[in-house]
């Protein structure tokens, strides 16, 4: 059995990657969440983590973290992770990479925080910028693979490293093409997606520093969290 170590679900959207990705494909796991700043059972993230930081999993006594690496690791076992079609594999493997390596203005701008909706100042050149990028990225997918997914009719791995973006469109009001649009909002529908969103907005801990990153850019208009 699998044993996935994440933090706040209304903050972290490294966790969300391979939470949603195991649930959506029915792959079982345990869910193990730490707070940040917090000791859960002896535990912090700092004291599980080789890195310090989550996700991490654990599975037979390895312990494998980073998103990018989890995911390559259930791959090794779980054919379904990727795309089976050679060529659908290599872009959602590329765009996958790009999300995880990528977008630095979109993360420092818009951090995940699922349970607000925020009015941002202004939209930087380098924020509209990775927007528009991201937008070109989707709609490439969608109509070289036929959608309604990135890389086909199968949910995958690279719909996974972009469920973050879904959060962030909702919560900041980000502007896509009506292609991109209705691809968001199928990810926001997805069961995984709404079990998650749920989770978050439920949680009852507010970790100051991740607060600080939305009231930093912009306004907070709505709190739907508990």
């Amino acid at each position: 059995m699998y044993t996935l170590f994440i933090a706040n679900k209304n903050y972290s959207s490294w966790s969300l990657r391979p939470w949603v990705l195991m649930q959506a494909l029915g792959l079982a796991f345990v869910e193990r969440l730490l707070p940040f700043g917090q000791v859960t059972e002896g535990l912090t993230i700092a004291s599980l983590s080789p890195s310090g930081r989550v996700p991490v999993l654990e599975h037979q006594g390895l312990k494998v973290w980073d998103s990018l690496a989890i995911t390559e690791y259930l791959a090794e076992r779980h054919p379904q992770v990727w795309p089976a079609e050679s060529a659908a594999r290599a872009y959602a493997r590329c765009a996958a990479a790009e999300m995880h390596s990528g977008f630095a203005a979109l993360r420092n701008d818009c951090s995940m925080n699922c349970g607000v909706r925020v009015r941002l100042r202004q939209i930087s050149a380098a924020l509209q910028s990775d927007i528009n990028r991201l937008d070109q990225l989707w709609q490439q997918g969608l109509s070289r693979f036929g959608g309604p997914w990135l890389a086909g009719s199968a949910f995958t791995a690279v719909d996974a490293f972009f469920a973050p973006v879904a959060f962030r469109a909702q919560s900041y009001g980000l502007s896509f093409s009506a292609t991109s649009t209705a691809y968001l909002e199928r990810l926001l529908a997805l069961p995984a997606m709404q079990q998650w969103y749920a989770a978050g907005i439920a949680e009852p801990w507010r970790d100051l520093s991740h607060e600080q990153e939305v009231t930093a850019v912009g306004e907070i208009t709505t709190d739907l969290r508990q």
